[in-house]
């Protein structure tokens, strides 16, 4: 979410930043519906007061026995064009707030500007890919003819990028993560959660799922219900009030809008909840509508989940094999800091990540992401790249974000300086630390033998593995 005073101070500089992302101008029409809105804002209040003034003079005339026909009349005539007013002050606060909600966020100064992947830049490359005679097959057909990976049963039951594994592989899989929780822990000082694997509208909305990429993602369904809002701050309710951005501002689920009683009434279609795409949802949003102490002040936090995705937007890319699947589990980072410290957090949170493949000793590198490879929600994004010998090349295994306080606007997560009475918004990181079936994935290969088509076990995995050196057929 963008900050509606930036825009008016400077809207040069916001287009400015839109026009990296490839967007045309935004701030006309943003400042435009503003306009308007403040203005109506500006007359609601006038309205209000000048009811209440007459409410007064009638309670007085009452008093004194004289007849208040007239000022009641006139009431009920300013009373509905109030409502009116009301209610077009309203609809101009939803439709403002899903403007700004739909447009990405602001680049770093220093990243490289670029349509795609091609201008994005290397930082650093770790190990080297070890040379061999014999040509590496990939996963996949390791996996296959060890015996332990069965995409072939899995489609039966689920369709298309999903897989079952079994015996070592399985094992394989659960050491890897196992490993990856408790270095995160141990030495990197995050604290580990279980969060949900279903969550509402609202937390997707605030790390940016939402309403841009509801096509990428699986949901539940139930009932939903109506809901009513109190009648006063028509401006300031979107952004602030919970009910609101849960239900209401992430996809226009206003089907209907009416006053009673001094409350504003919506009527909901079918709730839904959604399964994680990624715990960087459940995680971040930990904080979500809270304010935070500053002494409590970097938050880190590490999960392992599964992760559910369509793959809408991968039509035809990386069909075979375990690269890009509909169910797979990820461990993942979440930092919450102070504007102040964010950029030093997310070079540690690369560091960790990297430690992760340091200590598998599979090569990889590290490259910066250019203005056009960036996701909807970074500031700044490294991604780390590992190396599979059976594709001839590097792959992503980790994507680690600085967000400013682009997710923090829109989940109103704050923290209170020491004897400051204001409130500041956080800063939200997250990163793959790593990507476990990818992880997996680099193993097999990078750890194949030839001479027998079985897989060496990785040094710091064996005291996960029971004592197991080699995953052999059989």
């Amino acid at each position: 979410m963008h900050d509606i005073k930036a825009i008016r101070q400077d809207p040069a500089a916001f287009d400015k930043a839109m026009a990296r992302r490839g967007l045309p101008p935004q701030s006309p029409a943003i400042l435009k519906l503003d306009e308007e809105r403040r203005s109506l804002q500006a007359m609601i209040e006038a309205a209000q007061a000048a009811r209440n003034a007459r409410a007064k003079e009638i309670g007085m005339r009452k008093a004194k026995g004289e007849d208040v026909t007239e000022l009641l009349e006139s009431m009920s005539l300013n009373q509905d064009i109030g409502e009116a007013t009301i209610e077009r002050g309203a609809k101009l606060a939803i439709e403002l707030h899903e403007l700004l909600a739909s447009l990405p966020n602001i680049q770093a100064a220093d990243i490289p500007d670029g349509d795609g992947e091609e201008q994005n830049v290397e930082i650093r490359k770790v190990g080297e890919p070890k040379k061999t005679n014999e040509k590496i097959p990939e996963h996949a057909d390791i996996g296959e003819a060890l015996g332990m990976m069965d995409f072939e049963r899995a489609a039966k039951m689920s369709g298309s990028r999903f897989v079952i594994m079994h015996s070592g592989l399985a094992r394989l899989e659960r050491a890897l993560a196992q490993f990856m929780l408790d270095t995160h822990t141990s030495e990197h000082g995050f604290t580990e959660v279980s969060p949900p694997l279903m969550v509402k509208d609202s937390a997707l909305y605030g790390t940016g799922q939402l309403p841009k990429f509801a096509e990428d993602l699986y949901s539940t369904e139930a009932f939903g219900e109506t809901i009513s809002v109190p009648d006063g701050d028509f401006f300031g309710f979107i952004g602030s009030n919970q009910v609101i951005r849960d239900e209401l501002n992430v996809k226009g689920h206003v089907i209907g809008m009416g006053q009673e009683k001094g409350q504003l009434v919506f009527k909901m279609p079918i709730a839904k909840h959604w399964l994680i795409p990624t715990a960087e949802v459940s995680l971040t949003n930990i904080v979500a509508d809270e304010i935070l102490d500053e002494e409590s002040l970097p938050r880190r936090y590490t999960a392992h989940t599964p992760c559910f995705r369509s793959e809408a937007g991968a039509a035809g890319k990386d069909t075979k094999g375990m690269i890009r699947q509909h169910q797979f589990y990820k461990v993942e980072m979440v930092c919450i800091v102070k504007p102040e410290d964010s950029e030093a957090e997310h070079q540690r949170m690369v560091g960790c990540a990297e430690n992760i493949l340091k200590k598998l000793e599979i090569p990889f590198r590290t490259i910066v992401l250019c203005t056009g490879d960036a996701g909807f929600g970074s500031y700044k994004t490294y991604d780390i790249e590992v190396w599979l010998p059976g594709q001839q090349r590097y792959r992503e295994i980790s994507s680690c974000s600085n967000c400013g306080d682009f997710q923090a606007r829109r989940m109103n997560a704050r923290f209170k300086a020491k004897g400051e009475k204001n409130t500041t918004f956080v800063h939200t990181l997250n990163g793959s630390g790593l990507a476990v079936g990818r992880a997996l994935i680099a193993v097999l290969e990078n750890y194949y033998d030839p001479t027998d088509g079985g897989v060496f076990v990785p040094e710091v995995l064996k005291p996960y593995m029971g004592g197991l050196t080699k995953i052999t057929k059989g």
